[in-house]
């Protein structure tokens, strides 16, 4: 069974940049999608960005594009999210996610695929 851990959240002023990294093991990391979701207080959860397993197949929402950029280091068993011009809107707890499931090379899966959750880290912008 896979877990993930991420890291890297914390406290900024609005304008900052911060990057959230996401440690999995337990299964073969390069084999499937990877994506972060985030959880603001009163929300749902949603999809921010996700990766195949061609780290070239991205995926990202419509309001976030130019800001967010999502990376993997199959090496080190890592996704990235990279958070720039962070605005208060961004504050929300973000997830990684997994899908269960093994996916195409470059199909990112939908999200309500992703089944396998982290606990999350809090990221928090200040105006």
């Amino acid at each position: 069974q896979v877990q993930l851990v991420e890291s890297g959240g914390g406290l900024v002023q609005a304008g900052r940049s911060l990057r959230l990294s996401c440690i999995a093991s337990g299964r073969t990391f390069s084999s499937y999608a990877m994506a972060w979701f985030r959880q603001a207080p009163g929300k749902e959860r949603d999809l921010v960005a996700a990766v195949s397993r061609n780290p070239y197949s991205t995926y990202y929402a419509d309001s976030l594009k130019g800001r967010f950029t999502i990376s993997r280091d199959n090496a080190k068993n890592t996704v990235y999210l990279q958070m720039n011009g962070l605005k208060p809107e961004d504050t929300a707890v973000y997830y990684c996610a997994t899908p269960s499931k093994g996916s195409a090379w470059s199909q990112v899966p939908l999200a309500h695929e992703y089944d396998c959750w982290g606990q999350g880290t809090q990221v928090t912008v200040s105006s």
